[in-house]
């Protein structure tokens, strides 16, 4: 079994992992503020996008590849399918979008916020194993279902409490 090895860089790529989710979190936190005061449909539409382009393309999506960049496998060299990845950040942005949308538009309720977690949550979710699955090596990827169920339920929870 070959060894893995989740700081082949040293410190430097979670390091910049964890600056990117800090600032796209910061600016998604900004532009998500200015949905609900916005004037115009219009207003909110941009307000939304970018907000979901700075949390689920930045803060999420930017964080898991920097800390994926950083990720070794002795003996093999691990590549990306360019489709696959950029699907998952694509899924990320349209995720947070519709959580952002569900929650920031019309009034707040319990059916809302949750709503909004669960899609955000299953996008997280998805855009994490479309990444994974998107890695080429000499070897294959195993995953343990409990684990995986856990990890979906811990995106959905962490996503409402955010939301």
């Amino acid at each position: 079994m070959a060894e893995i090895n989740h700081f082949e860089y040293g410190w430097i790529t979670p390091a910049l992992s964890y600056a990117l989710s800090v600032l796209g979190s910061f600016l998604g936190l900004v532009c998500a503020g200015r949905i609900r005061t916005a004037g115009t449909t219009g207003q909110r539409v941009w307000w939304v996008t970018l907000a979901s382009w700075a949390i689920g393309g930045t803060a999420i999506w930017s964080m898991h590849f920097m800390a994926m960049l950083g990720f070794a496998v002795e003996g093999t060299r691990i590549r990306y399918d360019v489709p696959l990845t950029v699907a998952s950040a694509l899924v990320a942005v349209a995720a947070v979008g519709i959580g952002l949308t569900t929650v920031g538009t019309g009034r707040i309720s319990g059916l809302r916020i949750g709503a909004g977690g669960l899609f955000t949550g299953l996008g997280v979710a998805a855009m994490h194993y479309t990444g994974m699955a998107a890695m080429r090596l000499g070897g294959s990827l195993g995953y343990d279902r409990v684990r995986v169920a856990l990890s979906v339920a811990i995106a959905v929870v962490a996503a409402t409490v955010a939301l």
